[in-house]
Order: structure tokens, then sequence, then C-alpha cells
């Protein structure tokens, strides 16, 4: 009788251990310690409040933006509070000749990187002009993960013009489980170009619980098989962000590949303005450690102890912001909406036969 053969592999052993050389990069815990002071030392004063307003700047126009969206004068909007660390700390550590390629959640970003708060509400209004930015940057993507493969190709775009730029882009843990990822990362990775993709894992795509889309122990290994050096970040600490970030982007800049960033966050409220209730998917005391949590509190706390942050301040940036935006929101109304007609016109350079017709046919309509 013959002996039974020892096993090759240990699956079990690799299962239980995948995804555990992860560690988040920190450098304020949750109650705004200090835990890494080497990397601490390198943020002068000044670049720290500018880091707190950057925060309350987007939270405030989180807030101000719902306001107009409940008030009807918005098309889609894409709540983005909670996660304001992780998007103005990644999104500050690219250049102005960098090529970002948002999601609709990313609109802050963009702003940040150059296009103006009116385009924003222009963009969710569907309008052309919207679009028409001068920050080096596509508009916002809609299709899940669509992003990913776009920028793939941008970047070894920049590579063949021998720019000194990456390409940047962002999408949720929902768009790691969509195929367009996976294939914008193999391909960056194939042709080594200087691309940075960015995961913001805010636990939930619309009410699917990350859990229950992907087995992976963490979205930063899906890049390994592609390979794609890659990393976790807590996402509510805006310094880490950042210089995870910065140091991402160096290294693509300088010719070494791309790599993937992972940040930790968490979305506060419902996964648009059109009106999902996330009480239905999510229970309190799973919030609840989150919205402690806050990135404004933490780097609040932090800066206040250093007296170099005050309510007063808090109070009378968040005032000077939303009065910009409601400036802004003005400004998208005083813009001529556009028709049906103009729309066909802008689908194509040159409109197909179908499209002429079209366009004929409400032109007409639009003259009466």
């Amino acid at each position: 009788m013959a002996k039974e053969s020892k096993k090759a592999v240990d699956f079990d052993k690799i299962k239980a251990n995948l995804g555990k050389e992860f560690k988040p990069v920190q450098i304020l815990d949750n109650d705004a310690n200090v835990v890494n002071e080497d990397l601490m030392a390198s943020f002068s004063d000044d670049q720290l409040v500018d880091f707190m307003k950057k925060l309350v700047w987007e939270r405030a126009l989180h807030e101000q933006t719902m306001n107009f969206s409940r008030q009807g004068r918005l098309g889609f909007y894409a709540p983005t509070a909670g996660e304001e660390a992780s998007e103005m700390g990644t999104v500050s550590a690219f250049k102005e000749n960098d090529f970002l390629f948002p999601a609709y959640r990313d609109v802050p970003q963009l702003i940040q990187h150059g296009a103006t708060v009116t385009e924003g509400y222009l963009w969710s209004r569907g309008h052309v002009k919207g679009n028409k930015f001068k920050a080096r940057a596509l508009m916002p993507q809609i299709i899940i993960g669509a992003q990913m493969v776009e920028m793939a190709g941008a970047a070894l775009g920049l590579k063949k013009n021998g720019e000194d730029a990456v390409a940047f882009a962002y999408t949720g843990d929902g768009g790691t489980s969509q195929g367009d990822t996976y294939e914008g990362m193999n391909f960056a990775g194939a042709f080594q170009a200087p691309a940075v993709f960015i995961i913001q894992n805010n636990g939930f795509a619309i009410s699917v619980p990350r859990r229950k889309q992907t087995a992976a122990t963490t979205l930063a290994q899906k890049a390994v098989a592609a390979g794609i050096p890659s990393v976790q970040v807590d996402g509510m600490d805006i310094l880490a962000c950042y210089q995870v970030a910065k140091e991402a982007r160096e290294f693509a800049a300088a010719g070494n590949g791309p790599v993937m960033i992972e940040t930790l966050t968490y979305r506060f409220g419902a996964h648009s303005s059109a009106g999902d209730d996330p009480s239905r998917y999510r229970t309190k005391e799973e919030e609840q450690p989150w919205f402690d949590n806050d990135p404004l509190i933490r780097m609040r706390k932090y800066l206040t102890n250093k007296k170099l942050w005050s309510q007063d301040q808090e109070d009378a940036y968040i005032e000077e912001c939303k009065n910009s935006f409601k400036d802004a929101i003005k400004e998208a109304d005083g813009v001529e909406p556009e028709k049906v007609s103009d729309m066909l016109k802008n689908t194509f350079e040159v409109p197909t036969p179908d499209i002429k017709a079209q366009i004929a046919e409400f032109e007409a309509k639009e003259s009466k």
C-alpha cells in the first residue's frame, strides 16, 4: 500500500498570510498623537495650517453643495464628507503638469488641481462648459473604473513624450472589482508607465460592503499581480496621505513605473444626492467609530494643541468658503443653459448622419 504523499503546497498557510505584509502608514493617530516623528518633522507650521484649511474647505464645499442640491440647483452630486484627508492629502502631492483622471466623487480634487468651483457646478448640471477647465485633467468619469484605463494610456503618453509628469487617477473600493481597473494596472505595469492608482477604500460600493465585493485581504495587494508596488495609508490622516502620495509621485516620475495607494477612509453619508439611505445597509454601531475618527477632528486637535489653530479661525474660514461657493453657483446660474441640439452637436467632432438629422429636428423645435 502506497504511503500518503507529502503535500507540495500548503494552501491554508498561504491563504492565512495573504495581505499581512501591509500595515497602513500613519503620522497622526486617531487621538492626534504623532506616531512618526521623523515624517512629522518634514512639515512646517505653515504647511500644517494649509492642510487644515484644505480639510475645512472641502467639508464646507460638501455642506454648501448639498444645500444647493436639495434646492434643485444641481444635477448629480457625490458627497465627500469623511474623505477629505484622503482626497486633499493625495491631490496636494501632485504638480500642475500632472494629468488627473477623477471619478465622480473627485470634483474637490479637480478644483484643487486647477478647475473652478463654478465649472464643478456646471459639470454637475451636465453643461459642456463644466468640462472646459484649464486644469490638466479629464472630466470626472461616471463609468466605474474606466478612468484607470484612460489614465494608464495617458501615463504611457507622458513617458513617450519625455515629460517630467505623471498621470494619477482615483476610484473607490468598488472600482477595484471592475475589470477596467485590472486592465489599467496591467497595462501600466507592462509598459512601466508613470501612473499612480489611488483607491479610496470608503467601505461601500453604494450599498455593497467591501467585505462582500472581494475576498482580498487588502485592496493594495491587487496591484501585486501587475508588478506594481502598493501601499495602504490611513485615509483619515491628511499628513500620511500627502507623504505617501508625494513619494509615490516621485517614484513614478523617476521612471520606476506605476504605484498603487489604498487609502483607508469612510463615506459618512449617502453614496449620492440621488437619495440612497445608508441606514438601510449600515448600523450606527458600525458608523460611530468612523465619525469619532473624523479627519477634521484629528487635525484640529493637533493644531489647537500647538496653538496654530482656533475655532474662531475655523468659523471665519468656513464663512469665507461658503460665500465663495454661493458666488460660484450664481455664476453658474448666469451661464446660458444648453439646448438639446447643442448637446447633440457636442457628441462627435463630426456628427453622424443620424445625429445630423436629430440636430435639425431639435433646432426646428427650439426655434419656435
